[in-house]
């Protein structure tokens, strides 16, 4: 999960209402990338308005190299914005051969894009569940939330550290 980028999907072409207003695309629009015009919304997009959403000069620049070269005039783009970088363990408790422990951590942008989505400074505060083994210790998958979590639920979870 550290090691995997965020990725961010680009779609261009008819859009939601609601997707057009969420917080990444009204972060798009304020940096002059992305432009929309309200479109007709397919059956399969409800409810009205809809957007025919395009790059303009300047996103088509931006976008330029993070879009993969064989996505030809596909209106869906996965981009790579961010990665995670772990800063440092703030806690462990153990109880017989099961443990959590509290971690620290933040987003580093990769790009032009990684920047504007993703505040770097901001440190999260995430728990993950460990199971041992004769073996050794594991981390659990797919545990419970809050308790015994595991490294995708605590990254789902993590709260802005304070």
């Amino acid at each position: 999960m550290f090691k995997s980028p965020q990725q961010f999907l680009l779609r261009t072409g008819i859009i939601s209402n609601k997707e057009y207003i969420s917080p990444e695309y009204l972060v798009l629009q304020r940096r002059g990338w992305i432009t929309g015009t309200v479109g007709r919304c397919p059956a399969d997009v409800a409810p009205p308005p809809c957007w025919e959403v395009s790059l303009t000069p300047i996103g088509v620049e931006t976008f330029h190299d993070l879009i993969p070269k064989e996505a030809g005039n596909a209106q869906y783009f996965n981009v790579p914005v961010a990665s995670r970088q772990l800063i440092g363990i703030s806690g462990i408790s153990k109880s017989g051969a099961a443990a959590e422990v509290d971690f620290l951590w933040k987003w580093i942008p990769l790009n032009e894009v990684g920047a504007a989505l993703y505040a770097g400074g901001v440190q999260y505060k995430s728990t993950v569940g460990f199971r041992q083994y004769d073996d050794g210790w594991r981390i659990i998958e797919g545990g419970a939330p809050r308790s015994n979590q595991g490294l995708d639920d605590a990254l789902k979870n993590a709260e802005p550290a304070p």
